[in-house]
């Protein structure tokens, strides 16, 4: 049984992911720009969403809302197979929409706590509360989640590893490395591998 996942771009706001018996489960994360729409084709796949969990088999239809806070995870060893696609909704709503905006467009900068909180006039305990309650993540976790985010779109790009970690903002490779496999669930190598337009899915 092979565990594949495969990448396809429609243009800058399609993205569709398939998954093919895989087992992989994805920690807590958002999706700050995208509207993500998904059917499952074989086995069972539990999604976490608002602290609630629910079971999607074969033939469930599933979607999840941007910058809202949700787990995948497998049901069993079988693991899923399914269809997900990532539609771009661009959310401009809330009073921390210029600091989440700042973020995004450029994750490899130094967004220290302090600063964001000098530019909000939030302290930064209230800061860090008010923007998890509205974007699922603290400002750090939000920032090297928009880093990984960074390095896919550099690494279809077929930019080097040693480039895309510097030029997405990370330390060094490790570093890079660690957080890319808990977000994507691959390492940035086979990542860039599955998002190769001749990839098979």
């Amino acid at each position: 049984m092979n565990n594949e996942i495969s990448y396809r771009k429609k243009n800058d706001d399609i993205e569709c992911v398939h998954y093919k018996n895989w087992t992989k489960a994805y920690p807590p994360h958002t999706h700050a720009e995208h509207l993500m729409l998904g059917i499952v084709e074989e086995g069972s796949v539990c999604i976490v969403m608002n602290g609630e969990s629910k079971i999607y088999s074969k033939g469930d239809e599933f979607q999840i809302p941007p910058d809202v806070l949700h787990e995948i995870k497998p049901v069993d060893e079988n693991g899923y197979s399914m269809l997900v696609t990532c539609v771009r909704a661009d959310v401009k709503d809330g009073e921390l929409v210029e600091l989440k905006d700042s973020i995004l467009d450029q994750p490899e900068n130094l967004h220290l706590i302090e600063g964001m909180s000098r530019d909000t006039n939030i302290s930064p305990f209230h800061l860090i509360r008010k923007f998890k309650k509205m974007y699922g993540l603290t400002p750090h976790q939000f920032q090297i989640q928009c880093k990984v985010r960074k390095a896919q779109k550099l690494l279809e790009e077929e930019k080097s590893i040693c480039e895309v970690t510097y030029d997405a903002g990370f330390c060094d490779q490790s570093h890079m490395d660690r957080c890319f496999q808990k977000i994507v669930g691959l390492t940035p190598k086979e990542y860039r591998e599955a998002a190769k337009p001749n990839s098979e899915s």
